[in-house]
């Protein structure tokens, strides 16, 4: 496994650019986004820096009179890190660290590293680490002296070979190991999914931290890890679940993100596959979050990458007791208050274009509505499925 960020806390800054079509305050919330990823990842954000570019630039990501900005900052802050909102190219990078002298982050790397601290499993270890040796290959230079050798003796190393074209046949090797050792596992996951029976597939999906985990716990009565931090749950989790006698197998995913680095799309496919194999998608959604309708469009997006297109869904909005804690003055009168919900409601279920139900998890509020809505969902899928049967228990 590669390394991870230390878990003493580092003094990091943030970078971003915006670009033509944003506004400040969408870049704001971004950031606000990538300080929670630092957050989870053990650093602390002691500052933000953005810079109006149509493109980045690109020898510094970043314009000559910004960059000596974030260097004289850096100096006085003794700043460790500097973490760039998007992912940029080893030649930035390296460029970065020689003018900074500190170490240079951008998204993709904090949340490959996020992932490799919260992987637990042999599956997601495995998928976390090709992710992280596909990102990494293309910034060999200076990165690897320290990489154990597994290659050597005689007839492996020809005269004169550098180190890095060592270092290089090396993680080659290792991507090749572990996408053959991928194929066996998710041979066995399909097993595992084919032997589920004839019950229907209802999976849960969202953006990360949206409350899926707690929604799993309540529905199925488990115990699954719901934290308020950004991909607390790696590993696909099935539960059996029976509302009103109607069993059904029940899936918490791997939650989507914003700008999801690619290789880590690929490598967590299989787990996708628990999305992409499901009768019904359940998208959980965090009304309280002021960017929830770019995270819906995440969410839609990424399941359309994946084809997840002709499955009926139910979007569930979590967390309204926080969303009327921000949006309703609590001196407002009760029926003005029950007036505006009816109001947004209404907007969201037109705008989805979906059945949409709206809850509170750790509240427990709408719990009822939410298992009904469900459960008639399901004997609706077992009723297409088994159209000659009478009994669906």
């Amino acid at each position: 496994m590669i390394e991870t960020l230390p878990q003493l806390e580092e003094r990091a800054v943030l970078v971003a650019l915006i670009r033509d079509g944003q506004t400040t305050q969408q870049v704001t919330e971004y950031l606000d986004e990538l300080a929670f990823l630092a957050e989870t990842a053990g650093a602390i954000t002691i500052n933000r820096f953005t810079q109006k570019m149509q493109h980045p630039d690109v020898r510094y990501f970043v314009g000559s009179g910004k960059l000596e900005e974030i260097r004289q900052y850096n100096e006085i802050a003794e700043i460790s890190t500097v973490i760039i909102d998007d992912e940029i190219s080893p030649a930035q990078q390296r460029n970065l660290e020689a003018e900074l002298k500190c170490k240079i982050l951008d998204r993709t790397s904090l949340i490959l590293d996020i992932f490799a601290q919260r992987a637990k499993t042999a599956q997601a270890r495995a998928q976390v680490e090709l992710a992280q040796l596909q990102y990494l290959l293309p910034r060999l230079k200076g990165l690897w002296t320290h990489l154990e050798r597994q290659r050597g003796g005689i007839g492996m190393r020809g005269p004169g070979e550098k180190e890095i074209e060592t270092d290089r046949r090396v993680i080659n090797d290792k991507i090749a190991k572990l996408k053959q050792d991928l194929v066996v596992l998710d041979k066995q996951d399909e097993t595992r999914r084919k032997t589920r029976g004839e019950l229907v597939r209802v999976a849960l999906v969202g953006y990360t931290n949206v409350g899926k985990s707690t929604m799993m716990n309540l529905l199925s009565k488990s115990d699954i890890l719901a934290e308020n931090i950004l991909f607390a749950t790696l590993d696909t989790t099935v539960r059996k679940v029976v509302i009103d006698n109607m069993p059904f197998l029940l899936s918490d995913t791997v939650g989507f993100i914003r700008k999801l680095p690619h290789h880590l799309v690929e490598s967590f496919k299989s787990t996708l596959d628990e999305a992409k194999e499901s009768d019904i998608i359940v998208h959980v959604v965090d009304a309280s979050h002021e960017n929830f309708r770019d995270q819906i469009d995440v969410v839609n997006q990424t399941l359309a990458d994946l084809k997840v297109i002709e499955q009926p869904r139910l979007i569930v909005f979590n967390k309204m007791d926080l969303y009327k804690e921000k949006h309703f003055d609590k001196y407002l009168p009760e029926d003005v208050k029950a007036e505006l919900l009816q109001e947004f409601e209404k907007n969201m279920s037109h705008a989805m274009n979906s059945n949409c139900v709206f809850i509170s998890a750790t509240e427990k509020e709408n719990l009822e509505t939410l298992r009904n809505i469900m459960a008639l969902m399901v004997q609706d899928m077992y009723h297409k499925r088994y159209p000659y049967r009478s009994n669906f228990h």
